[in-house]
C-alpha cells in the first residue's frame, strides 16, 4: 500500500502525517508513507485544500483533519 500525505507543512498536515503513521500501525497493514509538499504536484491530484490523503494514487480525503478512527477505517477500506 502506498500512502501520500499532501500538504505544504502546515500544522494540520503534520498532524495528518503523524496520525496516519499511527493508524497504519493500528490497522496492521504494510504501507509506504511519503509526504508531498510541492504545491504543483498537490494540485495535480485535484486537491485545492490541504491536508490531503492519497492511498494507491486515489485521493481519499482532503481539506480537513479526520479522527484517528476515521483514518484507520479509510486505510482498511482502501487496502
Amino acid at each position: 500500500m502506498e500512502i501520500k500525505i499532501l500538504g505544504t507543512g502546515c500544522p494540520k498536515c503534520k498532524s495528518l502525517e503523524k496520525m496516519t503513521r499511527e493508524a497504519v500501525s493500528l490497522a496492521g497493514v504494510e504501507a509506504s508513507i511519503t509526504k508531498e509538499e510541492d504545491i504543483m504536484k498537490i494540485m495535480e491530484y485535484g486537491v485545492m485544500k490541504t491536508p490531503g490523503l492519497v492511498i494507491n494514487d486515489k485521493v481519499v480525503l482532503s481539506g480537513r483533519l479526520p479522527s484517528s478512527k476515521e483514518i484507520v477505517e479509510i486505510i482498511q477500506t482502501n487496502k
